[in-house]
C-alpha cells in the first residue's frame, strides 16, 4: 500500500512522519516552488535542497512524478519520495491506495479525476462524503484530530493559533507582491525591530523578541498578504526542527481513518 500525501508543509509532514513510523509507504507531492514556512520541519524543503531530513526521517526529490522506478528505489531505502507534481499526476501514475489532501488550501476542493480507495481531506474545504471519504478537524480545541465520515471541519477563522501571549503578530505576512529576500536565518534569535526579510523594498522586522521558527524560501515570488514567516516568543531553538503537537495529532487521525477501513488492513504493509 502507498499513501500519497498532497502537500509537504509542516502539517503534512507531521502526517507523513506518523505514517512512515508506523511502517506505511509514504509519497509526497509538492509545487515546483513550495510555499512552506516551517522549512526545518517540512519535507517540502527537499524540492529546493534535493533531500532533507525531519526528525531523522529523510526525504528525496523526484523531478518526474511518473518516474516510478526512482520512487520505488527511494522507498526501498526507507526514505520518502517528494515529487514535483503541482497537477497531482501521481494519483494516476503511482496508484496509491490512500490519498491525503494536506495542501490546506482552506476552500472547497474538487474530487481527483482518478478514483482512490480512501481520500482523506485535512481541514476546511472538505465535506465528507461530498468531496472526500473522511475529513480531519485541524482547528485546535476539543475536536482537533477528529475523523469526520459525515460533515465538514470548522470553517477557517483567518486567525493563527496563539503561542504564548502572541496571536496575529507572530505570523509574518508579505507587505507587497514580489520576491522574498531573507535577512535572517531560521533558528536565529531576534530582537524587536531586527530585519527578517524584504519584499519589493519593504522590510519586515521582528515585532517582538523570539526565535525565527520559519521563513519561506528566499527567491520565491509571493503575493501581498501571504504568510511568509513565523516568529516564536518561546525562544527555544529546539522547536524549529520539531513537527508540532498539532501536526502529530492530525497524523494520528489520518492513521485512525486508514486503520478503520477493514478492506484496507490486509494491504497495509504490502
Amino acid at each position: 500500500m502507498i499513501v500519497l500525501i498532497l502537500g509537504g508543509g509542516d502539517l503534512a509532514s507531521g502526517v507523513a512522519l506518523r505514517l512512515h513510523r508506523a511502517g506505511l509507504k509514504v509519497v509526497i507531492t509538492e509545487l515546483a516552488q513550495p510555499l512552506a514556512v516551517r522549512r526545518k520541519a517540512a519535507f517540502a524543503e527537499a524540492v529546493y535542497a534535493g533531500e532533507t531530513t525531519v526528525e531523522e526521517v529523510t526525504a528525496r526529490r523526484v523531478a518526474d512524478p511518473t518516474d516510478n522506478l526512482r520512487i520505488i528505489q527511494i522507498l526501498a531505502k526507507g526514505h520518502i519520495p517528494v515529487l514535483i507534481d503541482p497537477e497531482s499526476q501521481a494519483i494516476a501514475s503511482v496508484h496509491p491506495t490512500v490519498v491525503v489532501d494536506a495542501r490546506m488550501v482552506k476552500q472547497s476542493v474538487p474530487l481527483p479525476a482518478t478514483r482512490v480507495n480512501l481520500l482523506i481531506g485535512l481541514g476546511p474545504g472538505f465535506d465528507a462524503p461530498v468531496n472526500c471519504h473522511a475529513a480531519i478537524e485541524t482547528k485546535r480545541g476539543h475536536t482537533l484530530g477528529r475523523v469526520l465520515w459525515q460533515g465538514q471541519p470548522e470553517l477557517d477563522t483567518g486567525l493563527p493559533d496563539p503561542v504564548g501571549n502572541h496571536l496575529a503578530d507572530r505570523v509574518l505576512r508579505a507587505p507587497a507582491d514580489g520576491e522574498v529576500v531573507a535577512h535572517a536565518e531560521i533558528g536565529a534569535h531576534l530582537e524587536p525591530g531586527q530585519p527578517i526579510a524584504e519584499i519589493a523594498g519593504q522590510v519586515i522586522a521582528a515585532p517582538f523578541a523570539g526565535i525565527l521558527r520559519g521563513l519561506i524560501h528566499p527567491g520565491v515570488a509571493v503575493a501581498a498578504g501571504l504568510k511568509i514567516g513565523d516568529l516564536d516568543p518561546r525562544d527555544d531553538p529546539r522547536l524549529v526542527s520539531l513537527v508540532s503537537d498539532k501536526a502529530l495529532a492530525i497524523g494520528g487521525a489520518v492513521l485512525e481513518a486508514i486503520l478503520s477501513r477493514p478492506n484496507l488492513r490486509p494491504h497495509l504493509w504490502s
